[in-house]
């Protein structure tokens, strides 16, 4: 039985994968990952898989017709985002009909609004909510047996009457050991593809893989916990990471930094201490990255530098408490600071996220989180305007209020795919957001200091050039323009 998992085309260097997907200005390109691990998870079931990437294959629409008719699969995989959707609903309805086989819709937006998208897209067979690698695996088994699949768990469909159906959500993956790979998955998909792949904060080529899903804090603007992965941090054995940051060794030899794109690996200080020693102890001398809260102790930050680690993608989001505090962000100023100044002493790289134009964001907040940043002085830094999207606390807040300027999926991005804010309120409009991101990025930049530290560090750091020149670059580009407002 084949089974085509598809990463849809819709702008060259749509990042869909990205917890707020667009066009980036740093050229950022995100692995396809979870349709990278269902792949690995039906292959395991013995089904002829085709994970199509889109955006790193540079394919068109009509690339993509044409594979379906020569690949004819009898199920078809279509992943969505908010700013994408109608793009996907109408590559969707024409793999449909060409194939005749079930076609299912999976991904955030999907998950967001099942029964606004199946009502857009009409003869689509359904719509998978969340977490989607064994909700596929056990259709497809159905589909392969030929019994009748609309009673899974995590599914909507429209009945013969013409009935939206919610069956009961199904339960998140507790045990990600079982899961093979995802490394494996791109060297037999994607190893074509491997260094299209880019990441602005890290050396190039990168890799991305998972050593954990879900995440425990509730800050109302990020889409995956609340709509696809849960609150729950469930992870992988130490064993079952190392052994795959292994395999990335030994079978991607040029890739630079292996990225762990967990929510929040560090959040386990014991794990998280337990992982670093079996690298050390493994003597593996690999250089990888992850995301963090800006939460961790300077013990913790020590063995994480000596195992490797290079870099930590950190969400500050605001300089004001009483805004971190109404996002849910269950962060201290006084902690962020800290933490900052203990990863510095380990030399530990930081890529601060500045999130502005949450509840209870003004003037004065903003000036505060300028400040702050120059006074963190990161690595790299990006600012940018929140993104209320479907499913999101802040998206409910935001239309509640009567915030949201445009319930047009269409305007979530620019035409050039970059982020388009849409959020307005009596304190600030989308366009003063946007005005002090652009303004932002080019006071934090474009510091003489900064710069001559960055040029320091790629003559000190040879292999750190490829990525500060590529970034440079494609910064630059943007840098002084006042209509495009992407990180």
């Amino acid at each position: 039985m084949k089974v085509l998992l598809l990463n849809t085309p819709f702008l060259p260097m749509y990042s869909r994968a990205s917890r707020s997907p667009a066009v980036t200005k740093s050229s950022t390109l995100y692995y396809p990952l979870w349709l990278a691990y269902t792949t690995g998870v039906l292959e395991e079931d013995d089904f002829e898989v085709r994970l199509i990437d889109a955006p790193a294959m540079r394919w068109e629409k009509e690339n993509v017709y044409e594979f379906v008719r020569e690949f004819k699969p009898d199920l078809s995989i279509v992943d969505t985002t908010t700013p994408s959707i109608y793009s996907d609903e109408e590559i969707a309805k024409k793999i449909k009909k060409i194939s005749g086989n079930t076609v299912i819709l999976v991904g955030t937006h999907a998950s967001a609004l099942p029964e606004q998208v199946l009502k857009e897209t009409e003869n689509i067979d359904a719509v998978i909510r969340g977490e989607y690698d064994y909700i596929i695996r056990d259709i497809a088994r159905k589909i392969r047996r030929g019994e009748e699949w609309k009673k899974e768990k995590g599914i909507s469909y429209i009945n013969k009457n013409g009935k939206v159906i919610h069956n009961q959500d199904r339960e998140k993956i507790e045990n990600l050991n079982e899961i093979p790979f995802v490394s494996k998955v791109y060297k037999n998909h994607l190893s074509r593809y491997i260094k299209r792949y880019f990441y602005g904060a890290n050396m190039h080529p990168v890799m991305t893989i998972l050593s954990g899903r879900g995440c425990p804090y509730k800050c109302c603007y990020c889409v995956y916990p609340q709509v696809m992965l849960g609150h729950k941090y469930r992870y992988r054995s130490v064993e079952n990471v190392v052994d795959e940051l292994e395999y990335i060794k030994e079978n991607f030899p040029y890739v630079k930094e292996i990225f762990l794109e967990d929510d929040t690996l560090t959040i386990n200080k014991e794990r998280t201490i337990e992982l670093c020693r079996e690298i050390v102890r493994r003597k593996l001398k690999i250089v990888w990255s992850t995301n963090s809260r800006a939460q961790v102790d300077y013990e913790t930050l020590k063995e994480m530098k000596k195992s490797g680690c290079r870099l930590l993608c950190v969400g500050y989001e605001s300089g004001d408490q009483k805004v971190l505090d109404n996002i849910g962000k269950g962060l201290k100023l006084e902690e962020i600071y800290q933490f900052t100044k203990d990863a510095k002493k380990t030399g530990i790289l930081i890529h601060g996220c500045f999130l502005v134009g949450n509840p209870g964001e003004t003037k004065e907040t903003l000036e505060k989180t300028l400040e702050m940043a120059k006074k963190l002085n990161p690595d790299t830094a990006q600012f940018y305007p929140v993104m209320a999207y479907p499913g999101t606390r802040l998206y409910k807040w935001a239309e509640e209020n009567g915030y949201l300027k445009n319930k047009n999926f269409r305007e979530w991005v620019t035409k050039e795919g970059l982020h388009n804010c849409l959020v307005s309120t009596p304190h600030l409009t989308e366009k003063d957001l946007k005005e002090w991101a652009d303004n932002a990025r080019r006071e934090f930049y474009m510091r003489p200091k900064y710069i001559i530290r960055k040029l320091i560090q790629a003559l000190r750091h040879p292999k750190e050039i490829t990525r500060i020149i590529r970034g440079a670059n494609s910064l630059l580009h943007f840098i002084f323009q006042k209509n495009g407002h992407s990180t």
